[in-house]
């Protein structure tokens, strides 16, 4: 039989390591229930940037140009076809830079989706708009010709994205920020 001697300040570390990692363990669990927190429906979507925040309510949304895209939703595993208005009409409401005037440090911008559960989701600027990105990021109210009402009023979808990680249903707030490198 082997005996090993156990220090009173090794036994003290061994016992601050273990609780150490077991409330790691716990704020990564307590993260990952909020991730997954029931959501309530949106009913309204507020874009900010800088000084500038607008809301709009589901008629206000209605009004501005559409477009439509055909995607796969890896979740549901299903073709879907969504309706809505292109991320880069909406910041372009709040003045947003696009085009050519997208540069340098611009590129250091991003765009922030936030659902009503607080899952939030990371765009670049660049990502948003059609003369430096192919693919299309759209704020849909409608799937498959109906309202997205099991996913409130608004539901953020992108065509580039081989899953459905960054689309963020409950929509209720788009937000332009500076990245700090």
């Amino acid at each position: 039989m082997i005996s090993v001697k156990i220090t009173r300040p090794f036994a003290l570390f061994i016992l601050t390591f273990a609780s150490t990692a077991c409330f790691a363990h716990l704020d990564l669990v307590a993260q990952e229930m909020h991730h997954h927190a029931p959501a309530v429906p949106s009913t309204s979507l507020t874009l900010a940037y800088q000084d500038i925040s607008i809301t709009l309510t589901p008629a206000d949304f209605a009004a501005l140009p559409h477009v439509t895209v055909a995607v796969f939703n890896g979740h549901t595993k299903a073709n879907e076809t969504y309706s809505g208005v292109p991320l880069a009409t909406l910041l372009a409401k709040l003045g947003a830079p696009q085009g050519e005037t997208v540069r340098g440090p611009l590129f250091m911008t991003g765009v922030v989706a936030e659902g009503t559960d607080g899952y939030k989701v990371l765009y670049s600027l660049a990502e948003t708009d059609p003369t430096i990105h192919t693919g299309q990021i759209i704020v849909a109210d409608t799937l498959d010709g109906k309202p997205i009402a099991v996913d409130g009023a608004f539901k953020i979808v992108s065509t580039e994205d081989k899953r459905p990680a960054r689309w963020v249903r409950n929509l209720d707030k788009i937000s332009v920020i500076t990245v700090e490198p």
